[in-house]
């Protein structure tokens, strides 16, 4: 097993000129209406936009569970399971990249994910970006029985697993909480390896991120938090001798926020920063149907392409 990543590829973090917009599933807000999530997915791509983001999480738990839960997800939030709802957007899309931002990996079977990562990769014909990131609700790692306590040392050997299934028909692994014995998954995924991303805000996170994955997606409310995090991502990537230039860096504009001139100085900035990829959230707006959220994103896609 080894500690380094597999080598960038310049197509995942694309190119110094380009900046790959995406949107984030409103996943919260989009409803059950299938006819409803389709058109989001359809309308995104037609407008221009190169991936979707979605949201994970399993379960919620109630405000009458512990005082940390408020002001967050609850049992009263809808999510759509990740990976279902990607290889079912992936089938009415052609072109979008599909990408989990984060998928709480470290309640999960290790085995598994990298099935259906797999799957939905070969499925989509390589349109698979795969975000992860430890969480930060024991109630949930505790629903799906798994230790929530160690799972920051679990999630560095998970991603090293998920690399070495993805690359070689036939494994054996022995780690501290995985074992296989002459074992593999197939079919093998289009992408060899399939991107990891993770999404961090803590300082050691952001430095896993720097030693580990493929890209970053940071996660700070003010430009001050984000130049911090910024600092700590590529001081890591220095000290682990890794190229800025191909690491990815995907950040996110809350359109609820601001308005389309805090948008486009917001785009500006990041461009400056180096983003590879930038996703815009219409959640928390306070629209009521699918066009409203499509009609922001047509405004904030147009409102940036000026910048």
């Amino acid at each position: 097993m080894s500690e380094n990543p597999t080598p960038l590829r310049q197509s995942n973090a694309g190119t110094a000129n380009e900046l790959r917009i995406g949107v984030v599933f409103p996943q919260t807000e989009i409803g059950n209406r299938v006819e409803d999530i389709r058109a989001f997915a359809i309308e995104s791509e037609a407008m221009g936009y190169r991936h979707l983001l979605a949201y994970d999480h399993v379960v919620g738990g109630s405000l009458a569970a512990p005082e940390k839960l408020r002001n967050r997800y609850t049992d009263k939030s809808p999510f759509h399971e990740t990976f279902v709802l990607l290889g079912f957007l992936a089938a009415a899309t052609t072109t979008l990249e599909m990408v989990t931002g984060v998928l709480i990996l470290p309640q999960r079977q290790t085995v598994l994910v990298a099935k259906q990562a797999a799957a939905l990769d070969v499925l989509s014909q390589g349109r698979l970006r795969l975000g992860v990131g430890i969480g930060w609700n024991d109630i949930e790692f505790q629903a799906l029985n798994e230790s929530f306590g160690n799972r920051a040392r679990r999630f560095e050997e998970q991603i090293a697993l998920l690399r070495e299934l993805w690359a070689h028909e036939v494994i054996s692994f022995a780690g501290n909480w995985h074992t296989i014995d002459n074992a593999g998954i197939q079919p093998l995924p289009t992408q060899r390896p399939i991107p990891i991303w993770i999404g961090a805000s803590a300082e050691a996170a952001i430095r896993r991120a720097a030693r580990l994955a493929d890209g970053f997606f940071p996660n700070a409310r003010t430009i001050e938090d984000h130049q911090a995090q910024l600092a700590t991502l590529r001081d890591e990537l220095d000290r682990a001798g890794r190229s800025r230039e191909t690491f990815g860096l995907e950040p996110r504009i809350t359109l609820a926020d601001g308005k389309p001139d805090d948008w486009r100085r917001l785009f500006s900035w990041w461009r400056e920063q180096g983003a590879t990829h930038l996703t815009m959230n219409t959640m928390g707006s306070g629209f009521t149907s699918v066009s409203e959220h499509l009609k922001a994103l047509e405004t904030a896609l147009r409102t940036v392409e000026t910048a």
